[in-house]
């Protein structure tokens, strides 16, 4: 039976928000009750970075719904790296969970080679792990904040695609996650807005060096989401009206982007690569 349709409008909840002990409220949905798989990606072997909460563990329950075996990496949220888990396992799948620090690029080996080895392969990179720290004035943004940025936000991406190149099968693919940020640029977000350029840039180049080899290569750019990055990011007394200038007239929920990685990921992209998917509630790009 098909579902009922959704007003996107208000499916979901609208400004004003609130924070309450540095977690946002309402809390994210990441479709742990609302997403439903239908086979897409039976057999499949999936590392994804930042699946511990938001969008990235949006992206990896639906892709355990959808049949795929999943390795999420964490940086410090452990808690929810193993509710993830624990969701994945409850799909029937297997599901596993690595702390690593994106930053380093030892550490990112070392991860790609841990999923190998959970899986008994790979064959789709998803990276979804991101640092955001918010500075109204560049004489303010340290150095040491710059570099960490770019390291985990940029860097990693060199870093992990080497590495899991050497197990991807032609069929399969890599899938970033840039933002609106990389062509519409806050002011207080400049090395952040930055690094998601590049990541776009990054996408666009590798998805042309991997084409002859079957491999495919594309980007996720979302606009204003609900998940728990915004309150380590953002004064709380913004986050009230938080996602109200999008043209649906709030922020997205991690759940509403779940589909994008899962198509990138599917057959149902073989002829797309080199893409970027806005999913940014109307905002135009």
């Amino acid at each position: 039976m098909a579902e009922p349709l959704q007003n996107p409008v208000t499916r979901y909840p609208r400004p004003p928000f609130k924070v309450v002990d540095d977690k946002p409220e309402p809390p994210p949905d990441h479709g742990e009750e609302s997403y439903r798989g239908s086979g897409r990606l039976a057999g499949r072997r999936v590392l994804l970075t930042g699946g511990n909460s938001g969008i990235g563990r949006a992206a990896a329950i639906a892709m355990g719904r959808e049949g795929a075996d999943v390795v999420i990496a964490y940086h410090s949220d452990e808690e929810g790296a193993q509710e993830a888990v624990a969701t994945l396992e409850a799909a029937g799948v297997r599901a596993f969970a690595h702390q690593a620090d994106l930053g380093s690029e030892g550490e990112c080996v070392q991860l790609v080679a841990d999923a190998v080895a959970d899986l008994g392969g790979l064959d789709t990179l998803v990276m979804v792990a991101g640092y955001q720290h918010n500075v109204d004035d560049i004489l303010e943004l340290e150095s040491e904040q710059i570099e960490r940025t770019f390291r985990t936000n940029a860097f990693s991406l060199f870093w992990l695609s080497k590495a899991a190149l050497a197990h991807i099968p032609p069929g399969g693919s890599i899938i970033t996650t840039s933002s609106v940020q990389a062509t519409q640029p806050s002011p207080d977000k400049l090395d952040y807005a930055a690094t998601k350029a590049a990541i776009s840039n990054f996408t666009k180049g590798l998805a042309q060096q991997l084409a002859p080899k079957g491999i495919r290569v594309n980007c996720v750019a979302p606009g204003p989401v609900w998940t728990n990055l915004q309150p380590d990011a953002d004064d709380s007394n913004d986050l009230a009206d938080f996602g109200a200038d999008a043209p649906l007239g709030r922020p997205g929920q991690p759940a509403e982007l779940a589909g994008a990685y899962v198509y990138f990921a599917s057959d149902d992209a073989s002829y797309t690569t080199g893409e970027i998917l806005h999913v940014a509630g109307g905002m135009p790009m």
